[in-house]
């Protein structure tokens, strides 16, 4: 009998084994997913002959799904629990992939579009469940290392998403420098766009089967569900809860349009005059840093406060703007030597290294934003808790809105200053964090209080 306890001992913790796997594994699939939509800007712009306004509907589309989806997101968790939850986000996903496959075959740059509002829409499902679900998960001790462990999954999977991303969505002749576009390169770029996302799609199916396989004992170990959604729109009523949305607004914004637009900034003659395809592969060092900087950041937060450590941050990323909108015409100069790239590609050392470092670095000083604002922002909130929460993720569509003002402030300017209108456009995210350290700044000040659900008073 002993011996047949053990087994079943055995047998359980191999279950949950196996359901915490898949749930950290979602912290790697929704990051490849969302940062594919880099390269694929550079992809659709030249496919469909876009604007910087237009090709930034990529990322409109995508990012608006937060904020039309996250509560009705919310509510399916109240009433159908996390383990559904998380398989109709997946669901949700593949249908977005398999959307954009179709575009194979519909030809329009809207049916792209749609299919990553559709994942998009899968995704932020994914995220209301698997943020609570991934701490209640095994011993409670171990709770942050596991919520650590599947950030560093999340990271792991931005890198690599934007260079899968950049290795099959760039390829071919269709982007290599001074080529003349033709129907037919057009269409081989297409094809090479369609495959990818079904790729992805048959991926995912065979990953929801295992997650279906281990839907009870996801269920099992899940947090207690609440009887009550709140409302987002409930915390507007507080001062606090609207800053912190403004600052995650923003914040998204900001980071959002500079890796968007990475590709298209390294590639110019004056930063690194390089393909779009060695651009693609330099540009995911960007999330590389922001993976550094969460683990760093999260060592300094144990000796510098949190609103110090977000103005420091917020004052780095702003003098990195300024750094690239001052060498907006400074001409590649050279200064001797090579850097070794990916691919055994040798690249001149010029001047241009210098706003081509500053853009890539912003995803240092990026890292710790989103967690600082949002714990900030629940210790000020005289809102519930889950209200500010649900508020500050729908403001995640952020992401969206900035991409494309961003893009529509780089068409207005590259008539006057064709050769800087990009490095000039870094106003935007500039505005944006000048935000994050007034935010910062005035935080400091302000009353705080335990987070939990039903404080709403301050001292």
């Amino acid at each position: 009998m002993a011996v047949g306890g053990n087994e079943a001992k055995g047998s359980r913790r191999g279950n949950v084994a196996l359901a915490l796997v898949c749930v950290t594994a979602l912290f790697f699939i929704w990051a490849f997913v969302t940062n594919l939509i880099d390269p694929l800007v550079k992809s659709m712009k030249v496919i469909y002959t876009l604007t910087d306004f237009e090709s930034q509907l990529n990322q409109f589309a995508f990012f608006i799904a937060y904020g039309v989806v996250s509560i009705p997101a919310a509510w399916f968790l109240s009433r159908r629990g996390y383990a559904n939850s998380i398989i109709l986000g997946l669901i949700g996903v593949i249908a977005g992939c398999l959307i954009a496959w179709s575009t194979s075959v519909s030809q329009s740059f809207a049916t792209v579009l749609l299919g990553l509002f559709v994942a998009a829409s899968g995704i932020t499902l994914l995220q209301v469940a698997a943020n609570p679900l991934i701490a209640s998960m095994g011993d409670p001790k171990g709770a942050a290392f596991r919520l650590n462990l599947s950030q560093a999954f999340n990271s792991l999977g931005a890198y690599v998403g934007g260079t899968f991303g950049a290795a099959y969505l760039l390829k071919g002749e269709l982007f290599e420098k001074d080529v003349v576009l033709t129907p037919a390169l057009k269409a081989d770029g297409l094809s090479f766009v369609t495959h990818v996302y079904l790729m992805i799609a048959g991926a995912l199916v065979l990953f929801t089967l295992l997650v279906y396989l281990s839907r009870r004992t996801i269920a099992a170990n899940a947090p207690a569900l609440s009887q009550k959604v709140e409302s987002p729109f409930s915390a507007l009523g507080s001062r606090w809860a609207n800053l912190g949305a403004l600052a995650i607004f923003l914040y998204v914004g900001a980071e959002v349009c500079v890796i968007s637009g990475m590709i298209f900034f390294l590639e110019q003659p004056h930063v690194l005059n390089v393909s779009a395809l060695v651009a693609g592969y330099i540009a995911p060092i960007f999330m590389l840093l922001a993976m550094v900087g969460r683990f760093g950041g999260s060592v300094l937060l144990r000796f510098i406060s949190p609103t110090r450590m977000l103005a420091i941050v917020a004052t780095g990323a702003s003098l990195l703007c300024l750094i690239v909108i001052g060498t907006y015409a400074v001409p590649a100069t050279p200064l001797g030597g090579t850097i070794a790239l990916p691919g055994g590609t040798q690249l001149p050392l010029t001047l241009g290294v210098i706003p081509a470092a500053a853009a890539i670095f912003l995803g240092l000083f990026n890292s710790i934003m989103f967690p600082t604002i949002f714990t900030l922002t629940l210790e000020r909130s005289t809102a519930r808790a889950s209200a500010t929460s649900g508020l500050m993720c729908m403001a995640i569509c952020g992401g969206g809105f900035i991409s494309i003002l961003y893009g529509a402030v780089i068409d207005l300017l590259i008539p006057a200053f064709p050769e800087g209108a990009r490095s000039l456009a870094f106003i935007v995210p500039l505005g944006c964090y000048l935000f994050v350290l007034w935010y910062a700044l005035a935080a400091r000040h302000a009353p705080t209080h335990a987070i939990e659900e039903d404080a709403v008073a301050v001292h």
